[in-house]
C-alpha cells in the first residue's frame, strides 16, 4: 500500500499529466497518514486494526486550519481556535482503543472540538452524540462533519460536564477535555459494564483514566500520564487547584518516583523511554533511558509547566545527560536534545530554546542555559529524549528555575 501510494504521487507529479494541485496534495497527505501509522501509532503500541484503519481513512488535514494544515500528519496537538486544540492522532487512536468500540455501540463524546476524535469513531460505531461547549466551534465544525459527509455523527452546544441526558444511558462515553474529577452527571449516563475514557486531573497534572462502570461504581482499567485542555463549564468553577504561571515547577525530574502501571510519573507521550538504575547517576539512582536502532523512531518525553511571561522574564534550563553510540543526524531535529518550547494562552507555538544535541560516547554531564521568556508566554513544555536519533542516551535531574521576574507595573 504504502509503495502504491509514493507511486501515485510521483506519477501525479509527472510533467505533462492532467492532475491538478489538489490531487498531488490529496496523494502526499494519504501518503503522510500512512507513515504516520508506520512510525507512530503502531511503534507506540496501538494493535487494534479497526482503529489503525479508521485513522488512516481519516482526513485529519480537513480539521485542522489552512495555516497549520501541512503540519496535520505530525504527531502533535495543534491549535483550532477558540483556545481549542485537536489532539495528537496519537492520543485519538489510543483513547479509540481504549475505548473499545463495537458496530452497536452508542457513543457519548464531551469536547466536539475539531471533530476529528468523532470522524474516527464514526465508522466504528452505531452513533456518535458530541457535545462542545464553545457555540462558535460546534456550529464551524458542524457544518465541516456534514460536508465530509458524516452521518451518525450528533452535535449540540452544552456544558460536557451536564452530558446529554435525553440520548442516555450509553454504552461507551469518551471525554477530550480535563476535569479534576468525574463528573457525576457523565457515571449517572453510563450504561452499567459501560466504559469511559477521559483525562482527570490537575492542569498540568493529569491521567488518562479507562473506567468501566461496575455496579454502578467507576472501576479503573486504565492509567496513563497525559496533558489536555481543561474542562470548561461547571467543571472549572469546581476546580480546586489553579495553575501558577509565576511559579513553573517540573515534577520528578529526577526520576526517583516509583512508575505506576509501568508508565513514568509526572511525564506524559512516553515514547521509547523506561526507567533503569544508573549507580553513577547524578541524582538519585534511578534515571530515564532512551534506546534506538531505528532514525526516526519517536523516543521522547514531555512535561508541561504554567509559565507566565507577564511575570517571569528568565528561566534556567538544566539536566545530567550521558549518551552511548549516538550519530549524528543528517536532520538536526533526529539528535537528543532538552528542549524548552513556549505557547501562548491560545496553546499556539511561539518559539524554543535547547540544549544540546548529545552526541556520541559521553559521560554524564552537567548542561544548563539561560532562556529568555517571551512576554506573550503563558505555559511551556519541556521535552527531553533521543527523539528520531539511534543509540543511548540516559537523562536525569532535570529542571527549571525562575532567574528573573519582570517588574510589577
Amino acid at each position: 500500500m504504502r509503495f502504491f501510494v509514493a507511486l501515485l504521487a510521483t506519477v501525479l507529479i509527472a510533467p505533462g499529466l492532467a492532475w491538478s494541485q489538489e490531487d498531488i496534495r490529496e496523494a502526499r497527505f494519504t501518503e503522510k497518514r500512512l507513515q504516520l501509522i508506520e512510525r507512530v501509532l503502531k511503534p507506540g503500541g496501538i494493535r487494534d486494526a479497526a482503529v489503525l484503519r479508521a485513522v488512516t481513512e481519516t482526513r485529519r488535514h480537513e480539521f485542522v486550519p489552512e495555516n497549520v494544515r501541512d503540519q496535520a500528519y505530525s504527531d502533535r496537538s495543534l491549535p483550532i481556535g477558540e483556545h481549542q486544540t485537536i489532539s495528537s492522532p496519537f492520543i485519538v487512536a489510543l483513547m479509540t482503543e481504549i475505548l473499545k468500540p463495537k458496530a452497536t455501540d452508542h457513543v457519548l463524546e464531551i469536547g466536539t472540538g475539531s471533530g476529528y476524535q468523532a470522524a474516527v469513531l464514526s465508522p466504528l460505531v452505531e452513533s456518535v452524540y458530541s457535545i462542545e461547549i464553545v457555540a462558535e466551534l460546534q456550529t464551524r465544525t458542524t457544518a465541516l462533519l456534514k460536508r465530509l459527509g458524516y452521518k451518525n455523527i450528533y452535535t449540540k452546544t452544552g456544558d460536557g460536564y451536564l452530558g446529554w441526558p435525553e440520548h442516555a444511558p450509553f454504552d461507551k462515553i469518551i471525554v477530550t477535555c480535563s476535569p479534576d474529577k468525574i463528573p457525576q452527571p457523565l457515571v449517572d449516563q453510563l450504561k452499567d459494564g459501560g466504559l469511559m475514557v477521559i483525562p482527570v486531573g490537575e492542569r498540568y497534572q493529569q491521567m488518562l483514566r479507562g473506567y468501566r462502570k461496575v455496579d454502578g461504581k467507576m472501576v479503573s482499567e486504565y492509567a496513563r500520564p497525559t496533558l489536555f485542555v481543561p474542562m470548561t463549564g461547571a467543571a472549572e468553577s469546581n476546580r480546586t487547584v489553579l495553575p501558577d504561571g509565576s511559579n513553573p515547577k517540573l515534577v520528578n525530574g529526577d526520576f526517583e518516583a516509583k512508575a505506576t502501571e509501568r508508565f513514568i510519573p509526572q511525564w506524559y507521550y512516553e515514547f521509547g523511554a523506561e526507567l533503569t538504575q544508573d549507580a553513577s547517576a547524578p541524582k538519585g539512582k534511578q534515571v530515564v533511558q532512551f534506546s534506538s536502532d531505528k532514525v526516526g523512531s519517536p523516543s521522547m518525553l514531555l512535561q508541561a509547566v504554567p509559565l507566565d511571561g507577564r511575570v517571569i522574564s528568565k528561566v534556567e534550563l538544566s539536566g545530567h545527560v550521558t549518551t552511548l553510540g549516538v550519530k549524528v543526524s543528517t536532520k538536526f531535529e533526529d539528535q537528543p536534545f532538552i528542549i524548552l518550547q513556549f505557547f501562548d494562552e491560545n496553546r499556539n507555538w511561539i518559539s524554543y530554546e535547547w540544549l544540546g544535541p548529545f552526541i556520541g560516547d559521553t559521560p554524564w554531564k552537567h548542561t544548563k542555559r539561560e532562556v529568555m521568556i517571551p512576554a506573550e508566554a503563558r505555559e511551556a513544555i519541556v521535552m527531553i529524549g533521543l527523539f528520531g536519533a539511534v543509540g543511548t542516551a540516559r537523562f536525569d535531574g532535570i529542571d527549571l528555575q525562575v532567574l528573573e521576574r519582570r517588574p510589577v507595573p
